[in-house]
């Protein structure tokens, strides 16, 4: 069952699928971002790896990681949610209280307050990055800039063969994969000269369609 969705579909809380479905066996459940890097290793942007990092871009910063071969889950399935990883302590509370997160960095929901309500979307925010708005291009590289010291330290922990970027953001083509390439350049530790490959997602919005598919086919016993 899933324990906790705060705010999205409160009634699937606790949920017992595997009686509401019929099935003595039960049935696993993860959540989107697990899912869409199942989709992604199985069928997408990084067939056949074993280690890969995926990031969502969009309203938040959607996240979870594969080491060895195993999706991380956690202790209460929780892992994952590298979007909440903090790249400032003095920064203010994210949704999941901590402070100067990532997703606060780059997420699309609070682009009004990063550009003083200039912009309303990030898509907007880029349009002007291209068109040589110099604010523009401040506050969008910024947000890079925080992408990518975020993506070299899951680097260092997880050593990910390819880290993913999807979502909406990550539709802004070169204006963020250029930038964002520079910084791993200059940033990354990269021993023996071998770094992580940067990726677009491949199977868009239906990622999670695909990994919750494979993820179907693991057997689970009964409680």
């Amino acid at each position: 069952s899933i324990a906790s969705m705060p705010g999205r579909v409160e009634g699937l809380e606790g949920l017992d699928w595997g009686r509401h479905l019929g099935r003595t066996e039960g049935v696993p459940v993860l959540n989107d971002a697990h899912a869409a890097l199942l989709g992604e290793v199985s069928f997408g942007a990084a067939r056949g790896a074993r280690n890969v990092v995926l990031l969502t871009l969009g309203t938040g910063v959607g996240g979870a990681a594969m080491v060895d071969g195993h999706l991380l889950r956690g202790a209460v399935g929780k892992a994952g949610h590298l979007g909440h990883v903090s790249l400032d302590p003095e920064g203010s509370r994210d949704i999941c209280r901590t402070p100067g997160s990532l997703e606060d960095a780059i997420g699309n929901h609070n682009i009004a307050v990063r550009t003083g309500g200039r912009f309303s979307t990030t898509h907007a925010l880029v349009e002007a990055f291209e068109a040589g708005d110099p604010f523009a291009a401040s506050v969008w590289l910024r947000s890079v800039r925080a992408l990518a010291a975020a993506i070299v330290s899951f680097g260092n922990v997880l050593d990910p063969e390819f880290v993913i970027l999807g979502g909406g953001v990550a539709r802004s083509g070169d204006s963020l994969f250029r930038p964002l390439r520079s910084l791993l350049d200059e940033w990354e530790w990269r021993p023996g000269g071998r770094g992580l490959t940067l990726v677009p997602a491949e199977l868009g919005e239906w990622a999670g369609a695909f990994g919750a598919a494979r993820n179907s086919d693991q057997r689970v016993s009964p409680a």
